[in-house]
């Protein structure tokens, strides 16, 4: 598999391509909105090794998620007339939940390249993101949808990079490894995969429409729809 660095370096380099062709050819995004969307493809980069039990990657995406879920909590709190002083304990409650609780419950639940290493935990992540960004967030529909893909490239590219470090080019064979990285759901998990495709579904369910994200889209000239 690919480290750390690796991982980060390339999702970084993918979305910061993808964010400057949004930007600069389909003005889908302004220059200034380019940062945030490359910063979600580093956190999706990182997600797949979410169920890397106490490894270092990983405490450094907990406390990045528990930095979000903080930010998040403060958002949404801010049309609300609450003193100052209960929202920062709220979004100090919201950091710690993430960052220690439901990192224990990972550490508890999960094992490593398992169904969080699959395209369906991408959907997940992808449907929830969007969710997220406009329910909560209030984002417009089309910055949700591309918070969401931002996710969702990043963490492609992790299952990529870790596939394709499963092959000795130097030997042109494959390792035992081959297969496990980039898959649709966990073969080995049957349960797993279903609770997680339940959670992708009731996910998929609480997003906003996506037609508004493919009709601009599509006037950009990036996607031609019949």
């Amino acid at each position: 598999m690919a480290n750390f660095k690796t991982h980060v370096g390339v999702a970084t380099a993918v979305c910061t391509g993808a964010a400057f062709i949004m930007a600069n050819n389909a003005h889908l995004i302004s220059y200034t909105q380019m940062p945030w969307l490359i910063f979600l493809g580093i956190i999706g980069g990182m997600l797949p090794d979410i169920d890397a039990h106490n490894s270092r990657p990983v405490r450094l995406l907990f406390n990045l998620l528990g930095l979000l879920a903080a930010a998040a909590m403060a958002q949404i709190l801010k049309p609300h007339s609450l003193a100052s002083y209960y929202q920062l304990v709220l979004a100090a409650a919201a950091y710690l939940l993430v960052r220690y609780g439901t990192f224990a419950l990972f550490n508890q639940l999960t094992v490593h390249r398992g169904v969080f290493h699959s395209l369906l935990a991408c959907g997940f992540f992808v449907f929830i993101t969007t969710g997220i960004s406009h329910y909560l967030l209030h984002w417009q529909v089309l910055y949700a949808w591309l918070n969401g893909v931002f996710i969702g490239v990043g963490f492609i590219v992790h299952l990529l990079l870790d596939e394709c470090f499963s092959v000795n080019l130097s030997n042109a064979r494959m390792k035992k490894s081959f297969g496990t990285a980039f898959k649709l759901y966990s073969y080995k998990d049957l349960t797993a995969s279903v609770l997680m495709l339940t959670c992708t579904v009731a996910a998929y369910w609480w997003t906003p429409s996506a037609l508004p994200l493919l009709k601009v889209i599509k006037a950009s000239g990036l996607l031609v729809l019949e």
